[in-house]
């Protein structure tokens, strides 16, 4: 605990959400203070890892946090909302020390509602507890990404997370009906369960992606699912990316909407795999259409064995960091790349017109560079474009200072493009030098926005260019 934070403040978060739900001891906030992030892949904003939290707090219920964000306002104390600690841009690194709100004691499955077909949850639900569940009731959520096994609601609503079966069905964001927020005041705020409202700015979408700037989501209800009758798994072969794009595109543009899309080119070669979900006769008709558009373009029809593979493997990553690092110290956690001569994974939105083009720009950069592309993929929709990017050889420091300033090229393209540097994980510390590029003007919205709601700037200081 820093020297200067006020004892005062730890006791009466203490007489708020009990003594044992109070943390103090290095070796706790060593382990809140951060995410997935490692500073090897932070680049640029390495020194935000210097300062710990002061303090962990786990409240229970909203109202312990609408009294936590109180006090921190009287403190003028940083709050730094905490889910499941699985995000990959330092979303919960506290630049300026403070308070980490671990959310994950408010685990409550209030509601599930099969005729409104929603359900009512609090913030701190793991994704594999409420997946459970749904299946049980022969229902499902709608976002499924790797980190099911980890993930929670609320922190995939603050990155606007985007999951394996965003084709047919989204982003995080895309299932939200309604969110309970508290305010950096601690006030409360609810927005009515509707699907669609007139009567002013949908005030939601505020939290949606913010990544708690604005406040800490408590309870969210989202849409859920019936189980698909039918489910059937699609693996085509390409020669080229392109064919395989001109194919999703084509796809999309048709009004098919396969429930997972990812081409995915890597040395091995190039595949297309895609899951058809929902009742009988939809699946037959939106597959046999979409396998006529992909051989009339090139692809070569491999069966359903490398999808359902990939279907039932992805989740291994979230598995094994769950077991290997979830919860431990920030050395073992950042120990896991420490090997590396560096890396870098980018998620970039673009106009579907522009991707080809982008990568081609990327490709003379890199090679310029001296680094290479081990994996590109399309993700869910043909305008979301990733890159698993690696130096070809080089020491560790100059592999990566390489890699650092392509890839800050790279991001700044994608802006200039039409694009965005990010679709899925957010902005955090990593990204947070180039917000006010990518936004522009639309950035002093969000500044008024923060002045007028967290005068203080008391929530998630040095995230979204604020």
């Amino acid at each position: 605990m820093a020297p200067s934070f006020p004892e005062s403040l730890i006791s009466s978060l203490s007489n708020t959400v009990g003594t044992e739900n109070t943390l103090t001891d290095p070796y706790d906030l060593d382990r809140y203070s951060g995410d997935a992030l490692s500073p090897s892949r932070a680049f640029s904003a390495e020194n935000s890892f210097e300062r710990l939290a002061d303090v962990v707090v786990r409240p229970a219920s909203t109202t312990e946090v609408s009294t936590v964000l109180k006090l921190a306002n009287e403190f003028q104390t940083p709050v730094i909302p905490y889910g499941g600690g699985t995000g990959v841009m330092g979303g919960t690194v506290p630049t300026a020390g403070g308070i980490i709100l671990d959310l994950q004691r408010m685990n409550k499955i209030i509601s599930i509602n099969p005729t409104d077909m929603t359900a009512e949850v609090e913030a701190g639900v793991v994704l594999e507890d409420f997946e459970n569940i749904l299946f049980d009731l022969g229902l499902m959520p709608g976002h499924d990404p790797y980190s099911v096994p980890i993930a929670t609601v609320a922190g995939t609503i603050s990155t606007n997370g985007v999951g394996y079966r965003a084709g047919a069905h989204g982003t995080m964001g895309d299932q939200v009906v309604a969110l309970e927020a508290v305010l950096p005041s601690g006030q409360i705020m609810k927005t009515r369960a509707v699907p669609n409202q007139s009567s002013g700015p949908s005030l939601k979408h505020l939290f949606i992606g913010s990544e708690g700037v604005f406040g800490i989501i408590t309870k969210a209800c989202v849409r859920v699912f019936r189980l698909p009758e039918s489910q059937v798994f699609q693996s085509v072969a390409f020669d080229t990316f392109q064919q395989g794009f001109n194919a999703a595109t084509e796809i999309f543009a048709l009004g098919v909407r396969p429930t997972l899309v990812d081409l995915t080119e890597e040395d091995s070669g190039i595949i297309f795999h895609m899951l058809f979900e929902g009742f009988q006769e939809g699946v037959a008709a939106n597959e046999k259409r979409a396998l006529r558009v992909c051989s009339q373009l090139g692809g070569r029809m491999l069966g359903p064995g490398p999808t359902t593979t990939y279907w039932e493997t992805r989740r291994q990553s979230a598995e094994s960091y769950k077991v290997s690092a979830l919860g431990k110290p920030r050395s073992v956690r950042w120990s896991r790349w420490r090997s590396r001569r560096g890396f870098d994974y980018l998620h970039l939105g673009l106009p579907i017109s522009q991707v080809l083009e982008y990568r081609r720009r990327c490709d003379n950069m890199m090679a310029k560079a001296g680094l290479r592309v081990t994996e590109y993929a399309i993700w869910s929709r043909p305008e979301l474009f990733s890159m698993l990017i690696v130096p070809k050889s080089g020491t560790a420091a100059n592999s990566r200072k390489r890699l650092e300033e392509t890839v800050q090229q790279m991001l700044e393209l994608a802006q200039d493009m039409g694009g965005v540097m990010e679709y899925c994980h957010g902005v955090g510390v990593k990204l947070n030098h180039l917000l006010a590029r990518e936004m522009g003007v639309g950035q002093e919205v969000v500044q008024a926005i923060k002045q007028a709601l967290d005068p203080n700037n008391i929530m998630n200081p040095g995230k979204l260019g604020l």
